[in-house]
């Protein structure tokens, strides 16, 4: 019997966990990770942390192996996926020039609007996918040589190597020898061309780093170096899968065909919708990306981005006290026998796709003397499956592909009045996965694939599913007419 490592670095901690090849994780460890937050937006980590905090998550998982009686020589293949748009760089001896910039940083807000004003906004687009945002990784590496003298003269030497954390990791953990990342990390750049497959020497020209030292890019699923993981490993362990974080819960997932789509229901949400070999770009507020990639194929995806989901919950138990428990709303908007025409839309950060109105305010319309907290509550349940129908109303707009299934995974599918809403309002298979760690899940799925523990596709298909699909109400036009009032509230600007 062979296992999978698989390594998922996250922005808030990393977790190791084994996997046999029946797709099942026999053994976990998990680390917290410091972030540091600055004034101005500024968010950063220690690169050298990181490293170590993936060395004592993997250290915990292997203890934890052994005590369940495995072996960890029985370790055939290592996966890894990882925080995207973070970065790290460092120079020819592998020491970092400066604390990786981690995705929420906001520090190159002005850099953006100096690319906008350059026009460089369609050329951008049609090369990567993309739009011009913070969240991406070049605006903050242009204001890093833009404002650190000594980054820009490394970088303009040609001494300066960049790299996403997989790359990071795996230039660490294989001692400088392996210098590569894969097509969906690359393609979280905004300097990687989406349709050809190669950093894109024009955008670099125009970004000012010409001379940046980039790593090879390969498919998700390749031969990356080999490691022992700082000697806790006996036997150097190929590292065959690289994958960032939301590309690999949607593969995790099963998003193997055009059509397939994955939400994670956390404080906000990310959907991924696989829309086949072709990238198509949005008309409709999405950005396009790498979905995933195997030898010999690469599958394209839509994602939108809802800022808030289950923000909106914890915001009405901690700062209006409607309830003790968040499991006591599923009760509170049961309850009542519709939202009395009550809308909360949640624009708390402004809103993501598709509306992309990030300096609108939240608000709650409808409500008469007969409104009670109940309603309330329930407002702010259905605001999620509205604002994910709004998202996938627009990526099978942009696409012409109809959703043949929709994936959850994170801490609102507990919620049984949000999962049922959901399923009515989409009117298309819904279903919730009980894996807790579908990110690591599926970069193990991409090293498996990579080493022969999984032959193929068609065998990941088969193997046992974590998933409950999910069955419509006996009502679903109740949940088509709440839907347009919801449309109603949206489109009314305060």
């Amino acid at each position: 019997m062979s296992y999978i490592l698989s390594i998922d670095q996250g922005t808030s901690g990393t977790k190791a966990l084994v996997f046999d090849a029946d797709g099942q994780a026999i053994a976990r460890g998990t680390v917290p990770l410091q972030t540091n937050y600055f004034g101005d937006g500024f968010v950063e980590q220690d690169p050298g942390a990181i490293y170590n905090n993936v060395i004592t998550a993997v250290e915990n998982c292997l203890n934890d192996l052994e005590i369940k009686g495995h072996s960890k020589e029985q370790i055939a293949a290592i996966g890894i996926s990882n925080q995207r748009e973070t970065f790290v760089l460092w120079d020819e001896l592998g020491k970092p020039l400066h604390p990786a910039i981690v995705w929420q940083c906001k520090r190159s807000v002005k850099i953006c609007e100096a690319l906008t004003q350059r026009g460089l906004g369609n050329i951008i687009a049609n090369k990567t996918g993309l739009v011009i945002d913070p969240y991406f990784s070049a605006t903050k590496l242009i204001w890093l040589v833009e404002n650190n003298p000594s980054v820009k003269e490394v970088v303009a030497g040609g001494k300066a190597f960049f790299g996403t954390i997989d790359t990071w990791l795996l230039y660490k953990l294989t001692d400088g020898k392996s210098y590569a990342t894969d097509h969906t990390n690359a393609s979280r750049t905004l300097f990687f061309n989406i349709h050809d497959l190669q950093w894109d020497a024009e955008l670099l020209e125009a970004y000012g780093i010409k001379n940046l030292q980039l790593p090879e890019v390969k498919s998700s699923s390749a031969h990356f170096g080999a490691t022992t993981i700082n000697d806790l490993l006996p036997v150097p362990v190929p590292v065959t899968g690289l994958i960032g974080d939301s590309h690999a819960a949607a593969f995790g997932e099963g998003c193997f065909d055009a059509g397939t789509a994955k939400a994670t229901l956390g404080t906000g949400s990310s959907i991924i919708m696989n829309i086949g070999n072709k990238p198509v770009s949005s008309q409709n507020g999405m950005v396009t990306t790498i979905c995933w990639s195997i030898p010999g194929r690469v599958d394209y995806a839509l994602e939108g981005v809802i800022v808030t989901c289950g923000g909106t919950i914890e915001w009405l138990k901690n700062e209006l006290g409607l309830f003790d428990d968040l499991k006591a709303t599923t009760g509170m908007a049961q309850s009542v026998s519709d939202n009395g025409g009550v809308y909360l839309v949640p624009a708390f950060s402004g809103l993501g796709s598709p509306h992309w109105e990030m300096s609108r305010k939240a608000s709650i319309t409808g409500m008469t003397f007969g409104t009670n907290k109940n309603h309330i509550v329930r407002a702010a349940l259905e605001s999620v499956p509205y604002q994910i129908k709004d998202v996938i109303a627009a990526m099978e707009k942009d696409t012409g592909i109809p959703l043949k299934q929709l994936m959850t995974n994170g801490g609102l599918t507990a919620n049984e009045f949000v999962m049922q809403l959901l399923t009515d309002v989409l009117a298309k298979p819904v279903s919730r996965s009980s894996m807790p760690d579908v990110s690591a899940l599926g970069a193990a799925y991409m090293a498996g694939l990579q080493q022969g523990i999984f032959r193929n596709i068609a065998t990941l298909r088969n193997l046992e599913s974590n998933k409950v699909v999910l069955e419509q109400s006996g009502e679903p036009d109740n949940a088509v007419g709440w839907y347009q009032g919801w449309l109603k509230a949206i489109n009314h600007k305060n």
